[in-house]
């Protein structure tokens, strides 16, 4: 997958959990923390500069794209929260949907070898039996006609998530 989707996602989040009143500045980190969230489990792909193939179990799309990572990492979130005087459930909920979201747009995507969403119980690699979304070439090869494709079906298939989250909104006084 292109990243618009998973950023996507993150965009909606920062809009859905800000609050009523704030700063434009701590909605613009917000957004930028969400997104940047929202791609984390394919920080896998550095891997490949330590040897790590992409069908290993730290491969592309491997452990890191697997229920218990992502919901590890919520909950992380929401002990760090609570240490912060958060809302533990509320902050763990809201990284782990959007950590969850990435392998599960992944498994829609119609390329690449699937995603170990049951790691570390299962290797295997699982797709949807439905995948619309197009798969994006990795790395430098992005940056080209393919990669171009893939963006415009994402930026029109993903076009309400992204309305959402950039309309303008009105604060109620």
């Amino acid at each position: 997958m292109a990243s618009l989707g998973h950023i996507a996602i993150g965009l909606a989040v920062a809009r859905a959990t800000r609050p009523a009143r704030g700063t434009t500045l701590a909605f613009v980190a917000a957004i930028f923390g969400w997104s940047a969230l929202s791609l984390l489990p394919d920080l896998d792909v550095v891997g490949r500069a330590w040897g790590i193939r992409y069908g290993d179990e730290w491969g592309h799309r491997g452990a890191t794209h697997s229920f218990v990572f992502c919901a590890g990492l919520g909950a992380i979130a929401g002990v760090l929260a609570r240490a912060r005087g958060g809302s533990a459930l509320r902050v763990g909920a809201w990284v782990a949907f959007v950590l969850i979201s990435h392998p599960l747009l992944d498994v829609l995507t119609d390329g690449g070898r699937g995603c170990a969403l049951f790691w570390p119980f299962d290797q295997g690699r699982y797709f949807a039996p439905f995948r619309p979304i197009p798969v994006a070439p990795i790395g430098r090869a992005y940056v080209s006609a393919v990669g171009l494709r893939v963006a415009l079906a994402e930026l029109v298939m993903f076009s309400p998530l992204l309305l959402y989250a950039l309309w303008p909104r009105r604060d109620r006084s």
